[in-house]
């Protein structure tokens, strides 16, 4: 059996969660975590997970400006990525995630689904984006 990658995008009030095949494949919406008041309590969650489904990493997106830099968000996600890194027993990657909302919430529209289905869904879809991305630059 190979390994499995966890792909994370960080929001404000939702932590969107997508999983790899075991091949290192394909990345497939897993869950979205509601933020709570803890951030102990959410990497908790996500350290779950990664024991869960025995993911050897996980993959965060990084939302850099559209010039490439670190703007405001970019320096939040950097910031809490530092302390997933310290929160999991797992090597935490950063991945740049430009566009990935944007195209998770065209294909969930293109999908049929509501306003309110979509939101339900954008976080997990846009981490599945972010890690598939991830898995791409990863295959020979």
């Amino acid at each position: 059996m190979g390994a499995r990658t966890l792909g994370i995008d960080l929001g404000e009030r939702r932590i969107g969660v997508a999983i790899s095949d075991t091949g290192g494949r394909v990345a497939t919406p897993l869950t979205v975590i509601q933020r709570s008041s803890s951030p102990t309590r959410d990497y908790q969650h996500i350290a779950g997970l990664v024991t869960e489904h025995e993911a050897t990493a996980v993959v965060v997106g990084l939302p850099l400006s559209l010039d490439g830099g670190s703007g405001p968000a970019a320096r939040r996600a950097e910031h809490e990525i530092h302390q997933l890194q310290a929160a999991l027993a797992v090597p935490v990657l950063a991945h740049d995630e430009r566009f990935t909302t944007v195209i998770a919430e065209r294909a969930l529209a293109e999908s049929g689904l509501n306003g309110r289905a979509r939101r339900r869904r954008i976080d997990m879809v846009a981490a599945s984006i972010i890690l598939q991305s991830w898995l791409d630059t990863q295959v020979p």
